[in-house]
């Protein structure tokens, strides 16, 4: 009998002791001790590749305004009951990808688009602009209008995050959601990720490992999906017993409160 209440006692500690803080908590842990050639390896930022769906902002700039004129989707808004004129988010027509990756741009007609870069399709439509129609070449700006990410799971503040200068990385992404909870798991942070062509792969990523500055998926792509799961503490926290079980639990309870009272009066 004494055997059987000192197992049901050190199983009781072991459960307990399961249930303390994790200690790993510190993000990049070591991360100075990254080579400088590896973090310079990877200064260069990720170009953001447009995919259908995608709202763009095309401006097509040269010291002869007049000139680039007919290039540029730009027209300010009539005065209605609901807009106002002097919103600049009102006074510029937005071009938006089609799900065959098109454009259709002035002078210029349907441009295919979808699965270049941005810097890549300022030069693309530079060249087909240049000589044909200027005598000298133009400046082309791209700039997304819906580049946002989706936070989720064990953060202070989930939800949709937008990205004003079209780039964003996962450190940026968790510190605008206000950072993880201290239940969040960070050695397993999911990243799922939309490609060109409407498929998806699921990557991950680990917050506490120095190298996360250096993984390929540490940038960002727009309509990204960041999930952080509950870590093991957070998944006890939320457990919760079945009715049969916790019946069975609470007779094995009395079960030892009786154990332990016959062992005490065989002492006496």
């Amino acid at each position: 009998m004494k055997k059987y209440v000192y197992s049901l006692m050190t199983l009781a500690i072991i459960i307990l002791a399961g249930c303390s803080t994790p200690k790993n908590i510190a993000y990049m842990q070591d991360a100075d001790q990254l080579p400088a050639e590896v973090l310079n390896a990877t200064a260069k930022a990720v170009d953001p590749v447009i995919m259908p769906g995608d709202i763009l902002q095309i401006n097509v700039g040269s010291l002869n305004a007049e000139a680039v004129k007919p290039f540029n989707k730009t027209e300010y808004l009539a005065t209605t009951p609901t807009m106002n004129t002097n919103d600049q988010e009102n006074s510029i027509y937005y071009y938006l990808v089609d799900n065959n990756g098109y454009i259709d741009f002035p002078m210029l007609g349907q441009l295919h688009i979808g699965g270049m870069t941005q810097s890549a399709v300022q030069n693309h439509i530079a060249s087909l602009i240049y000589p044909r129609y200027l005598t000298e070449k133009p400046n082309v700006e791209v700039r997304f209008k819906n580049f946002h990410v989706y936070v989720l799971g064990e953060v202070k503040s989930p939800g949709m995050l937008k990205a004003a200068n079209g780039r964003m990385n996962v450190l940026e992404a968790i510190a605008q959601a206000g950072d993880l909870n201290i239940q969040g798991r960070r050695d397993n942070v999911m990243v799922i990720h939309t490609n060109a062509d409407g498929s998806r792969t699921v990557n991950r990523v680990n917050l506490l490992d120095k190298n996360i500055l250096v993984s390929p998926h540490f940038n960002l792509q727009q309509n990204d999906i960041i999930y952080v799961e509950p870590n093991a503490s957070r998944a006890r926290s939320s457990w919760s017993v079945p009715p049969g079980l916790s019946l069975g639990m609470s007779a094995v309870g009395t079960l030892i409160s009786i154990a332990t009272f016959v062992i005490t009066l065989t002492k006496l």
